[in-house]
């Protein structure tokens, strides 16, 4: 026995979220096969490093990615959440969010434009995004953008002159 392996109190609740397919894994594998796996992010190795008791790699690899895709482990994590909170376990204190990811409307950072800044800010960001699909945006030379007139000249958007040819 390794020391990253299951109690059986732990096995017995973790085992009902694991599903065993009509030919999927024999029940007798499916606990070193799942060992091996906790093995993997315990320590870190490699799937090829890990010992031949929990089976072969390749086997276990194939079983934690079939077991990713349908959700078997954030429901365990729900249901370990929930066995905590059933228990009176759950500290609260240790929850937070993230916020660096979270993107938020101007409004909501307390910023306040006048209605007719707004519409124009929109309305630019509407014709470059439009210009961009376009292609009519164009880096010359220097690194500049330049824009294709509709008269087939060129102006330098940076306020240079108009080249005429």
């Amino acid at each position: 026995m390794t020391r990253v392996q299951l109690t059986d109190t732990e096995w017995e609740f973790i085992e009902p979220y694991l599903p065993i397919g009509e030919y999927g894994p024999y029940p007798e594998r499916l606990r070193q096969q799942f060992e091996g796996v906790v093995w993997r992010f315990r320590t870190g190795g490699q799937w090829r490093e890990m010992p031949a008791e929990f089976g072969a790699w390749s086997t276990v690899s194939n079983r934690f990615r079939q077991w990713r895709d349908a959700g078997v482990f954030e429901a365990l994590l729900e249901g370990a959440i929930a066995e905590a909170a059933r228990r009176g376990e759950v500290d609260l204190s240790l929850v937070s969010v993230d916020s660096t990811t979270v993107r938020a409307h101007h409004d909501a950072a307390g910023m306040h434009l006048r209605p007719d800044a707004l519409a124009a800010l929109e309305k630019a960001a509407d014709e470059a995004e439009k210009a961009r699909q376009k292609g009519e945006v164009r880096r010359n030379k220097t690194g500049r953008v330049s824009q294709t007139a509709r008269n087939g000249k060129n102006g330098d958007v940076s306020g240079g002159s108009a080249s005429s040819d």
